[in-house]
């Protein structure tokens, strides 16, 4: 810990290197964000798409496989109402794919989504007890908030603008991770909604860390140790990353996926609402091409999934990466094939020694 330049994360999360594996819904994994607390580093398991019980169960897993702190994470969002008739319209627009996948366009399709933050979900957080929850699209009920800091847990956000930042800071958040422009999967803004006027990490970290008193933590673009060195020169004490672990074997990441990240160049990915609703960095592919990047056609978050997902599967069961969603960040190239207790350790060792230190 004392060779960092910066240890303030380690001392808010109790833990040996400021590395967080950020939550990544449907593909990170209990596996994953043990190993990686177990390496030194915050471990995270997204928990957006869980029910309560699973949520239960699955900490319970968690915990059996690692002592060390882990994050909690989930979505703020509010859900629009009155969406049946966009919904509905969206379905017969990707009629035409149905088809060619072989797929019954009037065939019933399970409505699952993304469920925000809220009353029962605060209920068990308490009951568990993580060391770090975490939050996308803002922070919940001040009420909520309230009791998770008396539960003990420290509360972490994402911002994408220095005016989101101090928000977050204002609102009781005990660090800020600083998401750039360059990061995989959804963009965590809540206070815009002009993906034009978004900020890259380079230029977001050390305006953020300038803004706020709190540790800002640095998430865009990072995949090896260079990056996070850089975090550091540019004031976060600590990063975290996503696509990184991607890469790993214990990240629930299909063949496909797999495949499309190895592959990918620093020019393939781009901002999308095709798949959620919502503007999220992934891969190009033939879906992505013809109905966006950005459709105005497409429900308000999280509505756009539930047609698209049967084709999400008809394409992984036939070997095509044309509707498969692949949430990547820009720097996918750097990616390294390890185990996620072996990556963690490597990328601390590596960082340390691009910072003078050993």
């Amino acid at each position: 810990m004392k060779n960092w330049p910066d240890n303030r994360i380690q001392k808010l999360f109790n833990i040996d290197v400021p590395l967080i594996q950020a939550p990544m819904a449907g593909v990170d994994s209990v596996e994953l964000a043990a190993e990686v607390s177990n390496a030194g580093g915050l471990g995270s398991l997204a928990c957006t798409l869980f029910s309560v019980t699973q949520l239960k169960d699955e900490f319970k897993k968690l915990r059996s496989l690692t002592a060390g702190p882990v994050n909690l994470n989930f979505f703020c969002h509010e859900n629009p109402e009155n969406t049946e008739t966009l919904q509905e319209k969206w379905k017969k627009h990707l009629s035409k794919y149905y088809i060619q996948l072989g797929i019954d366009p009037n065939a019933s399709y399970s409505a699952t989504t993304r469920a925000p933050f809220n009353e029962e979900y605060c209920s068990v957080v308490e009951e568990l007890k993580p060391e770090v929850v975490s939050f996308h699209f803002g922070l919940p009920a001040a009420d909520l908030v309230k009791r998770l800091r008396q539960a003990g847990c420290k509360i972490i956000s994402s911002a994408t603008t220095v005016a989101e930042a101090r928000w977050l800071e204002a609102r009781g958040c005990d660090a800020i991770i600083a998401q750039g422009f360059e990061a995989g999967g959804h963009r965590g803004s809540f206070l815009t909604d002009d993906m034009a006027a978004q900020v890259g990490t380079m230029a977001l970290v050390p305006q953020t860390v300038d803004a706020v008193k709190i540790p800002v933590i640095a998430a865009g673009g990072i995949t090896d140790a260079r990056g996070i060195a850089a975090s550091f020169f540019l004031g976060a004490c600590g990063a975290q990353l996503g696509t990184a672990y991607l890469f790993c074997p214990e990240a629930k990441v299909s063949k496909l996926y797999l495949q499309g990240l190895q592959q990918t160049t620093d020019d393939q990915t781009v901002l999308t609402n095709v798949y959620s609703g919502k503007p999220a960095r992934g891969i190009r592919n033939r879906f992505i091409e013809q109905e966006g990047p950005i459709s105005e056609m497409a429900p308000p978050f999280p509505f756009a999934s539930p047609a698209v997902n049967p084709l999400r599967k008809k394409s992984e069961e036939l070997g095509l990466t044309d509707f498969v969603q692949m949430w990547s960040g820009q720097s996918a190239a750097l990616g390294q094939s390890l185990p996620a207790y072996e990556l963690t350790k490597k990328l601390a060792q590596d960082t340390l020694e691009l910072l003078g230190n050993k």
